[in-house]
């Protein structure tokens, strides 16, 4: 007797319910592929028709002496106030007056807090809202030991066959003189702005801008002011990037990271090395460490980090357009791959960097008290109280105490619009001058002036002109900093085609 035969009632059951399951399985796989398909179908890209600028012509190596000029004064930022060099801040204004006589005898000039400018081109019609252009006058010191290491000394202002060398080229005089050059040129040439024109320049981003910057940003709020488009240093145009697309990248910064150090300390016995406790200070606080290493913060598309993802997506050939296409399925698997980069690992999450340890002065003593201090860089939706609670969670050790270190700590900025004219009039004037590039709102994950801004306008973006290769980034506050005349040339049309553009 066949206990199962292809008649038997239990047999046409399973074998019916299997044949229902089956073809479910196949109508929600067709039903997948189809919405994947028409979601990629619906990426449209979101770069802009424009015809490329005519470039405007530039006296490129008068240009690339002004500002190897800057670049021989060491206006070096400090924390410590009385360390500051008052004559060197003094001897770049007067140098500035001398290099660019045009924008000083028609623009109204202010120093602010003593040391930071700001300028303003009054336009035919003052009532609208200005256009503020910024950037910086104070550059990092070179760190000790590492100047033989420099192929032409920092504070020389160094000019070869292809490039300007020296501390600032890139981070943040090109700017600064990049933006007057323009500025010289268009009143030379007999422009006159519509909306005013405002030049920021503040003198301690490099630590925070507490006293440049912000001074700046209280003295537009008493005054009313509401700028119609800030546009500050920030994001490059970066050849080297890890995303799959195979051009240039524009990246203009709409908002910034915040900013917190905390101290952690454990205190104990102390002694010789040869009678150590089980756990020593700096065994308790290495584990506190290592506690925060193997926690990260989450990684998650959302916000500016989608925003990034739906500019470059509808770019990429068609795998990769189709996962940036349909994030809603694979964003872990988006998560994962971009996770492995750390520079596009910190655009999805809170970052967590050990920088400073302090324990024992000799090799056989035990230290009474071990000190680390970690950063954190918060990403938008985290703030300083929240990461400071998780971070007292991670440890949940009694023994650490954590409390926040010494210096300023900022939230996240605000998220500025990608819809308004002002954000569209910026991504025109990257696509004239930077026709090849594609262009993407990113969230800048070091800090910059700009956010002193955000309370003023909802346009607030960050991007300097220039191409960043290989290598350049470590170039900014590291070793050998310099500037290709070429690329200096093209942020001087980059400023001069913007200005044009809000200004007509």
């Amino acid at each position: 007797m066949k206990l199962f035969c292809s008649t038997h009632p239990l047999f046409v059951i399973v074998t019916s319910r299997m044949k229902r399951f089956v073809f479910l399985v196949g109508v929600l796989m067709v039903s997948l592929i189809v919405i994947i398909a028409i979601n990629t179908t619906r990426f449209a890209s979101k770069q802009l028709t424009v015809t490329p600028a005519q470039p405007v012509a530039v006296d490129t190596e008068a240009a690339a002496l002004r500002l190897a000029g800057a670049l021989r004064i060491p206006t070096i930022a400090e924390v410590d106030t009385t360390l500051i060099d008052h004559a060197a801040f003094d001897a770049l204004h007067a140098y500035l007056a001398q290099a660019f006589p045009s924008v000083h005898a028609s623009l109204q000039q202010n120093v602010i807090n003593r040391h930071s400018l700001l300028y303003l081109w009054e336009g035919t019609a003052p009532d609208l809202d200005p256009l503020v252009l910024m950037s910086h006058l104070d550059v990092v010191p070179v760190e000790p030991g590492t100047e033989s290491n420099w192929q032409h000394a920092p504070f020389v202002g160094h000019i070869d066959t292809d490039h300007i060398w020296g501390r600032g080229a890139l981070d943040d005089k090109n700017g600064v003189l990049a933006i007057l050059e323009a500025v010289e040129m268009l009143i030379q040439g007999g422009f006159q702005p519509t909306r005013s024109v405002m030049l920021a320049f503040g003198h301690d981003e490099e630590i925070g801008g507490r006293r440049g910057a912000s001074y700046i940003a209280d003295r537009l709020e008493m005054a009313g002011v509401t700028p119609w488009l800030v546009v500050d240093e920030g994001g490059v145009v970066l050849e080297d990037h890890p995303m799959p697309v195979d051009a240039p990248l524009a990246l203009v910064g709409i908002a910034e990271k915040g900013s917190l150090s905390l101290l952690l300390s454990v205190e104990g016995p102390g002694g010789h090395s040869s009678m150590p406790d089980r756990e020593t200070t700096v065994g308790i606080l290495s584990g506190a460490i290592d506690k925060l290493s193997h926690n990260p913060f989450p990684g998650q598309i959302g916000g500016v980090s989608k925003q990034i993802l739906d500019y470059l997506g509808p770019e990429m050939s068609l795998l990769p357009k189709a996962v940036f296409a349909n994030q809603w399925l694979f964003s872990p698997l988006i998560v994962r791959q971009l996770s492995a980069s750390p520079s596009s690992d910190a655009l999805l999450r809170t970052t967590i960097a050990p920088t400073m340890l302090k324990a024992s002065p000799k090799a056989n003593v035990l230290p009474a008290r071990a000190e680390a201090v970690v950063n954190f860089r918060i990403v938008p939706g985290e703030t300083i109280k929240s990461v400071e609670a998780r971070v007292r969670e991670v440890v949940n050790d009694p023994r650490v105490e954590i409390k926040p270190y010494q210096g300023g700590h900022d939230n996240p900025s605000g998220v500025s619009s990608t819809t308004s004219e002002a954000f569209l009039t910026l991504q025109r004037s990257i696509h004239e001058v930077f026709p090849e590039a594609v262009f993407a709102p990113y969230l800048m994950v070091g800090g910059s002036d700009a956010k002193h801004f955000s309370r003023l306008s909802d346009n607030v973006y960050r991007f300097l002109p220039v191409y960043f290769r290989e290598g350049d980034l470590a170039r900014m506050h590291g070793t050998n900093e310099r500037i290709s005349k070429a690329d200096y040339a093209n942020a001087i049309r980059f400023y001069h085609r913007l200005i044009r553009n809000v200004g007509e």
